[in-house]
């Protein structure tokens, strides 16, 4: 059976200055979830937004809200998140000292769970805790910034973690965030990747419907080769 691929638009890449209408753009130009990154200056060199810019969107759209957290002890601000309207809530294994009790919390709060993987973690960090997870994220750039170039090891990252998964029978996602657009969408869902996230690949375009399908169609003609 063919997976569905999800398109979760990146809004790091938005026009902040007109946040709203840019979430209500890409809800109607077809996006699946809504990739909102939150940086603390301290995980990650740059500083975006916190909860408040997260509540003040939710009215906005019916998008699943997809945060990403690149922060320094998430677990204290996981409440907080929660309340502004994050549906799925994603950390960094570096970032928890008690990676499977920031995973218990999180589904506690009713959020689905993910953690996320930079260039250099190993599959080993989530091992232990895949059979609590719904999602892993690989960062296929070091994270930080939009737009920056994929990094190629990430795909073999994304098929030895697919395999993982499905030799414990598991229904967990893999997404993949950096560097993804027409050109790099193709690779990633050949290797089992299900959630992309693009930023500048949709929101740098002047249309946003023809941007999301273009990933949409790369990520289609992967899976029928693949079939």
């Amino acid at each position: 059976m063919t997976r569905k691929v999800l398109i979760a638009p990146s809004i790091l890449s938005a026009d902040f200055a007109r946040l709203s209408e840019e979430v209500r753009a890409v809800e109607a130009a077809g996006a699946d979830l809504l990739h909102l990154d939150v940086m603390d200056g301290h995980f990650v060199p740059n500083l975006t937004f916190g909860p408040p810019v997260i509540a003040s969107l939710r009215p906005y759209t019916r998008l699943t809200f997809d945060v990403h957290l690149m922060i320094e002890a998430p677990d204290r601000y996981l409440e907080e998140f929660a309340r502004a309207g994050a549906d799925w809530l994603c950390v960094h294994a570096e970032a928890c000292v008690h990676l499977h009790r920031t995973i218990s919390r999180i589904k506690e709060l009713g959020k689905k769970a993910g953690v996320a993987l930079n260039p250099a973690t190993p599959l080993s960090a989530v091992e232990w805790v895949l059979p609590d997870l719904d999602f892993v994220l690989v960062m296929s750039v070091n994270p930080g910034f939009g737009g920056q170039r994929f990094i190629p090891q990430a795909t073999e990252k994304i098929r030895r973690l697919a395999h993982l998964i499905a030799e414990q029978g598991l229904a967990v996602k893999i997404q993949v965030d950096g560097g993804i657009g027409p050109e790099t969408a193709g690779e990633v869902v050949s290797a089992g990747a299900e959630i992309l996230v693009a930023g500048s690949a949709i929101f740098g375009k002047e249309d946003y419907a023809s941007a999301i399908r273009a990933i949409r169609e790369a990520a289609a003609v992967a899976q029928e080769e693949v079939s």
